[in-house]
């Protein structure tokens, strides 16, 4: 590796730990271009020379934060055989950590990062290896790809494979869970909805788990 990439990792390592210890002390609102760069010592556009666009800072200090996300539904999914059992299991944990923490995950999961966002997380995991190999290579679809329907259907592969339900039919689960958690997570991202996290989630799981045995029931 040449001086100047060691330049450039050392230089975006200053700014995401930045970001995350600002998110921790202050809380993720109090995040800004110029709060950074004082945080790490730089003026603010020194960090575009080293991030495109501000939401790609937010985006790798933010995957810090999802750790224990991580490794819970690893764990969790280990523990498993049955395909309902997983698929419910996945919502779980996603919803649980998704409503405690939202901007986390709409910076992670939802937030536009341009174009090839996959190349970020590449990027991340070069700088942080460490982190990726706590999780089992079966399971990196399911946890790091952005499209949350692309991770729907990985997640009912299962339920296909065992003949639970057709391809048709667990498309429309994929879609009908999704719907009901987007239509949830954007009240609360917006602060339009009444409800605390552990209610946003309880409801949530309610309703998804009615879908899903519905289905299954139907099939």
């Amino acid at each position: 590796m040449n001086k100047k990439e060691l330049k450039r990792r050392r230089m975006w390592t200053y700014f995401i730990d930045a970001t995350e210890e600002l998110i921790k002390t202050e809380g993720f609102q109090q995040v800004t271009i110029r709060n950074v760069a004082e945080k790490a010592g730089y003026n603010s556009a020194t960090i575009y020379n080293y991030f495109a666009e501000f939401s790609h800072l937010l985006f790798f200090a933010s995957l810090k934060f999802l750790r224990p996300y991580f490794t819970k539904v690893t764990n969790e999914m280990n523990k498993e055989d049955d395909p309902i059992k997983k698929y419910i299991i996945t919502w779980e944990c996603y919803s649980e950590y998704s409503f405690n923490n939202p901007d986390i995950f709409n910076s992670v999961f939802l937030m536009d990062l341009g174009d090839h966002p996959e190349n970020l997380l590449e990027r991340y995991y070069e700088l942080y290896p460490s982190d990726l190999l706590e999780i089992p290579e079966e399971l990196h679809p399911l946890i790091f790809d952005r499209n949350i329907s692309s991770r729907g259907r990985f997640a009912l592969s299962g339920i296909v494979a065992d003949g639970i339900l057709s391809e048709e039919k667990a498309e429309e689960l994929n879609e009908l869970t999704n719907l009901v958690w987007q239509g949830m997570f954007s009240n609360m991202l917006n602060n339009r909805a009444y409800y605390s996290p552990e209610e946003a989630h309880e409801r949530t799981m309610k309703y998804v788990k009615k879908i899903i045995y519905m289905m299954v029931d139907e099939n």
